[in-house]
């Protein structure tokens, strides 16, 4: 009774009470280390509530992804993940196998509405996320990290769901009044420059490549 693999992974069991926005933000920003996001629909109808489609490029990703994040805490609940049922919308354009473009938006338009745009322009940009422009300047080897040029609507659980994934990994602190920055903490620096050097560059939205250094001592 398995579902066939394919680019479409459904996610459920996620907490209700977040922002439309700010949920597709952080599933962008978690899921995207596995390869290129093309699509993200989460509605808030009653019947959809706590569920959400993310669509990928590559098959590889949306496996990869759903291994790793199978059981993940999302918003302090454990993600339950598998494919969907058929695949998006997006990627039958892709493959030129979408046929009759109006008959199929009808049979579609409950499941995949359309993807706001600031959303759409994002993931072109995030197929290299581990090439920075030019090397950033480090301090001294550190347990604990500092983050800068962070766009505006990063927050703190959108950090804590990128560092939790390494070991060691104890909190994330934001500064006051100040967006575009934060620190994380972690058990030792070893720990702490392994999550470093896999998230330098790493981009939360398309305009904003996050920096990591040690923090200074």
């Amino acid at each position: 009774m398995d579902i066939r693999p394919n680019h479409t992974i459904y996610i459920n069991n996620m907490n209700d009470k977040v922002n439309k926005e700010e949920l597709k933000r952080s599933l962008y920003a978690l899921f995207s280390q596995f390869g290129q996001v093309v699509d993200i629909v989460a509605m808030k109808t009653a019947k959809m509530r706590g569920q959400a489609f993310v669509v990928f490029k590559e098959l590889a990703a949306s496996t990869n992804a759903l291994r790793q994040l199978q059981g993940f805490p999302f918003y302090n609940k454990p993600m339950r993940i598998q494919y969907a049922k058929t695949d998006s919308e997006v990627i039958s354009k892709m493959r030129g196998t979408y046929g009759d473009k109006d008959k199929k938006k009808d049979k579609k338009k409950k499941m995949i509405p359309e993807v706001p745009t600031s959303l759409a322009k994002k993931p072109a940009s995030n197929t290299q996320p581990n090439t920075p422009a030019a090397p950033v300047p480090d301090n001294p080897p550190n347990f604990i990290l500092f983050l800068s040029n962070l766009p505006e609507e990063t927050n703190e659980m959108m950090l804590s769901m990128l560092f939790n994934q390494f070991p060691g990994f104890k909190e994330v602190r934001l500064v006051p009044g100040k967006h575009d920055i934060a620190f994380v903490e972690f058990e030792g620096e070893a720990l702490a420059g392994v999550a470093k050097d896999a998230l330098q560059g790493f981009r939360i939205t398309a305009s904003c490549a996050m920096k990591i250094t040690y923090a200074k001592k």
